[in-house]
């Protein structure tokens, strides 16, 4: 009876594309396409955006339609395995990392244990691409281990300027642009960047979430789509008048960092990337096609390629103390 029950899981997985993984992160293996030798890391970890949710939306899409090896890493919490976003010490397997061609992240305030921020630090010493989300941009907040040989990374950093979001991305925590939870985004390309690759059979980029103030961006950022605050809530929602959108906020940017080892990162941000902004078809597009970019497969970029949800996706509204308690990732693969 149990060897049937493992025959029967077994076929489910692989008529999936899906493969069992170790019990606090989830493997989903590409099948065939263009990503195949190619392997994505996602990085999930924040209180009120559910990247928990929105990660593996994604992760599924690049596996299953595009061929990409993805790894999705939570926080858990270590009393029970749940997926446990408040949990700001213990994002389990970044390991990982040392196999990744490609890292996407939503962290939010993490503090990783130094063996574990190893591993981020010496993925990108090896000069590997990163594609920032949402809060990314201050994604790290040291006031436990304040002599961390990682603490410069704090987003409020002195020593290195702004942290890893500024110093790296180009950005750290500014402020609320638009009016948060009443102020919607809407995505506009920038007119000089519109033939770029990332930007290929982009479209109608929308999210709920407001528009983040960005206005420390360096010279060599290459701003491909700009944040327009919209009056409400809804897509169909009028711009708002006056000086919020004079001059629009960057919203998605991409710059070269050159490391203290020399080796230069590929690095693309936005600020939007909830797993409600991630319903928007132009927003997974663009991500989609940025790991593409990343991976060193730009020419691989088409027009079309789909970007259609693997299963259900019905993601939970941003907000703090809104995820869903007692998920594992287990649950998930």
């Amino acid at each position: 009876m149990n060897m049937k029950f493992f025959a029967i899981a077994a076929v489910a997985c692989l008529t999936l594309g899906f493969t069992a993984s170790a019990k606090d992160s989830v493997v989903y293996e590409g099948k065939s396409g263009a990503g195949q030798g190619k392997h994505i890391v996602f990085l999930s970890g924040d209180e009120e955006y559910r990247s928990e949710e929105g990660l593996p939306m994604l992760a599924k899409i690049l596996a299953t339609r595009h061929g990409f090896k993805c790894t999705v890493l939570f926080p858990i919490n270590p009393a029970n395995g749940s997926i446990d976003p408040n949990n700001q010490t213990n994002v389990v397997g970044m390991s990982a990392l040392d196999t990744a061609d490609v890292c996407v992240m939503l962290f939010r305030f993490r503090e990783l244990p130094d063996a574990e921020m190893k591993h981020f630090v010496d993925y990108m010493d090896r000069g590997k691409p990163i594609i920032a989300l949402r809060t990314s941009t201050h994604a790290f907040a040291y006031s436990r281990n304040k002599q961390s040989p990682y603490a410069k990374f704090d987003w409020q950093s002195k020593e290195w300027s702004g942290g890893f979001g500024m110093h790296v991305l180009g950005e750290t925590w500014v402020n609320h642009h638009g009016d948060h939870g009443k102020q919607s985004t809407r995505g506009i390309i920038s007119d000089e960047f519109k033939s770029h690759a990332i930007l290929r059979g982009v479209t109608d980029i929308w999210g709920p979430t407001d528009v983040y103030g960005v206005t420390h961006l360096p010279a060599d950022a290459k701003v491909l789509v700009r944040g327009q605050v919209l009056t409400g809530m809804k897509p169909g929602d009028a711009p708002l008048e006056g000086p919020k959108n004079q001059p629009m906020m960057p919203l998605v940017w991409m710059r070269d960092y050159t490391g203290e080892k020399g080796q230069i990162n590929k690095t693309l941000t936005t600020t939007m990337g909830a797993a409600t902004d991630l319903e928007s078809e132009g927003l997974r597009r663009l991500i989609v096609n940025a790991c593409y970019w990343a991976a060193g497969l730009a020419e691989k970029i088409t027009d079309h390629a789909s970007v259609d949800y693997v299963g259900d996706y019905k993601p939970t509204g941003f907000g703090f103390g809104k995820f869903k308690v007692g998920v594992k990732p287990a649950d998930l693969q």
